[in-house]
């Protein structure tokens, strides 16, 4: 049964039909530009069994849901008192972001707990998932963030595209170079330091190493030696958010 799956970010607005771990279409645009109209035309080109919405925007939220809402299709919002099969070992899910709890779901499907997922979207996020259910997380500056930040707070350094990060010098000989180096390194950096502290802490509760998940269009910039470390999972906020559906309605 496919699933309409919207995920509203600050940035991006993602959305798939997706299959259970199948997605069959998908694409994505800036935030602002999701109005009303858009998204009435977006669903009548893209039939569903069922539309999933996950929102960290509640502006977007409340001027998009009535258009869901009379879609004519089982319609599901994801939300911490909304979504069945996750449970929680953390005091305050109401302040969980929606899509955290998506990739949480679906990081249940396709690996199980323990798990660690990483998103790197505007934001990085860890988010650690046990048999309990959502046991905690983590906040730091995306990739993004990092390389506005540097040109909009100096008055030299120029902007830098993220997609240039790739295969640039560990020592820079120009500033762009060095600024790339700095990006690219401390990026891949801060997630290793992060990474290697949530694992520490969960096998010193006796957990076993938990499974890493990655997710967000920030992974790409990872070294290639993690790959043997993490499995990327880019789909992984539509497939949760379908397999939230399912367990709401089967």
């Amino acid at each position: 049964m496919s699933i309409f799956c919207l995920d509203v970010g600050n940035t991006h607005a993602h959305w798939g039909v997706v299959d259970g771990r199948r997605v069959l279409a998908q694409g994505e645009m800036a935030t602002p530009a999701l109005d009303t109209a858009t998204l009435s035309s977006l669903l009548a080109a893209q039939p569903s069994a069922g539309i999933a919405l996950a929102s960290v925007v509640p502006k977007v939220t409340a001027s998009i849901q009535p258009v869901l809402l009379s879609s004519g299709r089982p319609f599901y919002h994801l939300q911490h008192d909304t979504v069945k099969g996750l449970g929680f070992d953390y005091p305050t899910p109401a302040e969980v972001g929606q899509d955290r709890l998506a990739d949480c779901v679906g990081a249940q499907l396709v690996a199980g707990a323990p798990a660690v997922i990483i998103g790197m979207g505007t934001a990085t996020t860890v988010d650690i998932l046990t048999a309990r259910g959502y046991a905690g997380g983590i906040i730091a500056p995306g990739l993004g963030v990092m390389t506005r930040y540097l040109h909009e707070r100096t008055a030299l350094l120029p902007a830098l595209d993220p997609a240039a990060l790739l295969g640039g010098p560990a020592i820079g000989k120009s500033t762009v170079d060095a600024m790339r180096a700095g990006c690219a390194l401390g990026f891949a950096g801060m997630i290793g330091a992060l990474l290697d502290g949530v694992c520490s802490e969960l096998m010193r509760q006796g957990l076993p190493m938990p499974k890493v998940i990655v997710t967000g269009g920030a992974a790409v910039y990872l070294p290639a030696s993690w790959r043997d470390r993490v499995s990327h999972e880019p789909d992984l906020t539509l497939i949760g958010l379908a397999e939230a559906h399912r367990r709401q309605f089967s």
